[in-house]
């Protein structure tokens, strides 16, 4: 599939996820700071605390899924639930390699190459339930366990993505949570955008919101979420176009993860719709 931003998640991409300070195009009444240092208010004990936490839920979906069930199609065009959690499976290699990088200043490289990712999801996705299982568990461990030998400073390290991005490696961790928690609704499963956490969503909003806003084409909108009261211009400030919806609502509808139904707009008939993203 084409990749359009870097932002979010997308088939057989690591999450660009936001840092955990305030997000870029979030507004407050009375507070108008705003930072893009991807490891400011880092926490690395809270944010493994929030894998491992979204990490058991996947595994308890997981483990209820027959051989049947991971041959059925997930919510991902062209993908079944074996792909979905082959590409887990492999993301979490993928992030430990990154931080084996940054601890010891050997590179790593997160995967051989694009070509070989792809290969590796394509040539896992038919095994049994069971199998696939296990991988997601084992990765999941062993990418926690050497997130629990990183050094503090180790965190602030540029390690390189595989597209070329080079980044804190805290930023390998941010994203290892945005896989998880959104492709776990990828799997058509039951559990859904709804229970995304407060804060991650918060995270992501200004992430998405910030990507949108420095592309050509992207419509100019003002979201309002209703339950937290935030704020984020898409685009010109002032914009015309205003929507109204509880905050995980309006992230899961700007990732392609809703149809807005939630949602309620002014300034125009219908929702416009949002720059493709992946």
């Amino acid at each position: 599939m084409t990749e359009q931003a870097d932002v979010g998640v997308s088939v057989g991409r690591a999450c660009r996820c936001p840092p955990r300070s305030r997000p870029p195009g979030r507004t407050n009444e009375g507070d108008g700071s705003v930072t893009t240092d991807a490891h400011v208010g880092f926490d690395p004990a809270a944010t493994l605390d929030q894998i491992n936490a979204a990490t058991e839920s996947l595994l308890e979906t997981a483990v209820q899924f027959t051989d049947a069930d991971v041959r059925a199609p997930s919510l991902l065009p062209n993908w079944s639930r074996g792909h979905v959690l082959t590409h887990l499976a492999r993301n979490a290699d993928g992030g430990r390699r990154l931080l084996i990088w940054a601890r010891t200043g050997v590179e790593t490289p997160e995967y051989p190459s694009l070509a070989a990712r792809a290969e590796q999801i394509e040539a896992g996705a038919g095994r049994d339930a069971d199998q696939l299982v296990a991988d997601l568990r084992d990765s999941a461990a062993q990418f926690a366990a050497e997130y629990r030998r990183m050094p503090l400073a180790a965190w602030k390290r540029t390690v390189r993505w595989t597209r070329g991005q080079e980044r804190p490696a805290a930023r390998a961790a941010d994203s290892r949570l945005c896989e998880v928690l959104v492709h776990h609704a990828d799997l058509g499963s039951g559990y859904t955008p709804e229970r995304w956490p407060a804060d991650f969503v918060q995270a992501m909003m200004g992430r998405v919101v910030a990507s949108f806003g420095a592309r050509e084409g992207a419509p100019a909108m003002r979201l309002h979420a209703t339950d937290t009261g935030a704020s984020y211009d898409v685009g010109a400030v002032g914009a015309a176009v205003a929507i109204h919806g509880p905050e995980r609502s309006l992230l899961a509808w700007l990732m392609g993860r809703s149809q807005g139904l939630e949602l309620a707009v002014q300034g125009c008939a219908v929702l416009p719709k949002p720059p493709f993203l992946y």
